[in-house]
C-alpha cells in the first residue's frame, strides 16, 4: 500500500512538473488572455491543454500495453528508457521553442496542439515507467500480468491523476503570470526550463530501469 501510494504521489507531482514548463501549455494560455485582454480567455484555454495532456499520456500508455503483450517486460522497460533518454539528449542538442504569430485557434485545434507538444516532449512517456511499476505486483511478474484486469481501471486513473496535477499547476501559473507579470517574466527571469526538462526525461528513463 504504501508503495502505491508514492506512486500516485509520483504521478500527481509529475504532472505538476509538467504544468510547470511553459512548452507544455500555459504560456499559449497567457498569451491567449494578452491578445483578447480578458482572464475568461486564459481560462477558456485550460480544459483543452488538459484534455490534449492527457490524450498524449493515455495514447503512451496503450502504447505501452501492446507492445507489453508481445514482448517481456524488463524488455519493455528497456524499450521506453531508450526512447526517454533519447528524448533528452535530443533536448539538450536542440532547442525549439513556439511561435505565437497566430493564436486564432478553436478548442479542438488547441487539443490537438496540446497533445502533439506533450507527445513530442516526451511527457506520455514519463508516465510510462511509473505506470509499469504500478501494474506488475511482483519483482518478476510475467509480461503478461500486464493484461489482467485491474489494468483498464489503473491506467485511467493513472491517466486522470497526472493530468490533475498537470492542470492545477498550468492554471495557477497561467493566472498568476497574466495577473502579475505577463510573458514578460521568461525573459527577465526564468530559469532553463529546456535543460531542466531534458535532465527529467533522462533521469525518468534511467530510474524506469532501476523500478
Amino acid at each position: 500500500m504504501g508503495e502505491m501510494t508514492s506512486s500516485w504521489a509520483a504521478l500527481l507531482g509529475l504532472g505538476a512538473f509538467h504544468g510547470i514548463n511553459p512548452g507544455m501549455g500555459w504560456l499559449f494560455a497567457v498569451a491567449l488572455g494578452l491578445q483578447e485582454r480578458r482572464r475568461g480567455a486564459v481560462l477558456s484555454a485550460l480544459l483543452p491543454l488538459g484534455v490534449g495532456h492527457a490524450l498524449a499520456v493515455a495514447a503512451a500508455i496503450l502504447l505501452a500495453l501492446g507492445v507489453g503483450a508481445a514482448m517481456p517486460l524488463q524488455w519493455l522497460r528497456w524499450l521506453v528508457a531508450a526512447i526517454l533518454i533519447g528524448f533528452g539528449i535530443s533536448r539538450l542538442l536542440r532547442h525549439r521553442h513556439p511561435r505565437w504569430a497566430s493564436m486564432r485557434v478553436s478548442k479542438s485545434g488547441l487539443t490537438l496542439w496540446s497533445f502533439l507538444m506533450a507527445s513530442a516532449h516526451g511527457a506520455g512517456l514519463m508516465v510510462v515507467p511509473l505506470f509499469l511499476a504500478m501494474s506488475v505486483p511482483a519483482e518478476h511478474a510475467h509480461h503478461a500480468a500486464l493484461m489482467n484486469g485491474s489494468t483498464p481501471a489503473t491506467a485511467l486513473l493513472a491517466t486522470g491523476l497526472h493530468a490533475l496535477g498537470y492542470l492545477l499547476v498550468t492554471a495557477v501559473v497561467a493566472f498568476v503570470v497574466f495577473e502579475k507579470f505577463g510573458v514578460g517574466i521568461l525573459r527577465k527571469s526564468w530559469f532553463n526550463l529546456d535543460l531542466l526538462w531534458a535532465i527529467a526525461l533522462i533521469a525518468t528513463g534511467v530510474l524506469g530501469v532501476l523500478l
